[in-house]
């Protein structure tokens, strides 16, 4: 079992937001999990211009760190957001990462996986931004197990008393990878989604066949 996190501060290894998140994968790394993370600091992205042209072959016209980033997390079966608070929503480098996962969401390429969200801030708005990354998750079809914040309001300590927390919410994510439980609530939300991002399906139905016959399979839309 893997668990890979996404880190989407711009500060590389001075974020508090890096060290939160490997506070969790640490807790998954207890539980039995092989872990990854991939930060946005690291990584050369290009926001997403709206062309459309992945919508042909899942191929995006931009040739940068993107593709590599996205297949570590299709190779995982479980998935960490993680982002500092920003003028009161996610980084610029986060939300950049999470345009560019579109084409994901409208195909449900991540489907069937688990996963959580942490965040930090100084004092406010921390919450608010676990909320929107675990819907971001539900979007990319991936259950969410919870997620925390951690306000800072310049306490040297606030993050070391978050680790035994942090741990714990990566123990819990590995623990929904083997045991499987159910949402009812977000299984109806990905259902609501699904019912839009079937019409992208089968209007794309020529030019991706495999993606169209994996939601037949799924049961997700019927064949027509």
């Amino acid at each position: 079992m893997k668990i890979t996190a996404v880190a989407g501060s711009p500060r590389g290894m001075q974020s508090k937001t890096r060290k939160l998140v490997t506070f969790v994968l640490a807790g998954a790394k207890e539980a039995g999990a092989e872990i990854d993370l991939i930060d946005r600091a690291d990584l050369q992205i290009v926001a997403c211009t709206g062309c459309e042209s992945c919508s042909l072959d899942g191929t995006c016209v931009f040739g940068d760190d993107f593709p590599a980033a996205y297949d570590r997390m299709l190779d995982a079966d479980g998935l960490v957001f993680a982002s500092p608070v920003y003028v009161d929503n996610v980084s610029g480098q986060m939300k950049v990462f999470i345009d560019r996962l579109a084409d994901a969401m409208r195909y449900q390429k991540f489907a069937g996986k688990y996963g959580c969200s942490v965040a930090t801030t100084a004092i406010s708005g921390g919450d608010a931004v676990v909320g929107y990354l675990n819907h971001v998750l539900n979007y990319l079809g991936v259950t969410t197990v919870g997620g925390m914040s951690v306000a800072l309001d310049d306490d040297p300590e606030a993050l070391d008393r978050a680790e035994p927390a942090a741990r714990d919410l990566g123990r819990r994510l590995v623990l929904a990878v083997r045991d499987r439980p159910r949402y009812p609530d977000q299984e109806a939300r990905m259902a609501e989604n699904r019912k839009y991002f079937a019409g992208i399906v089968r209007e794309n139905r020529d030019w991706r066949p495999d993606e169209y016959e994996r939601w037949v399979r799924e049961g997700w839309i019927g064949e027509e």
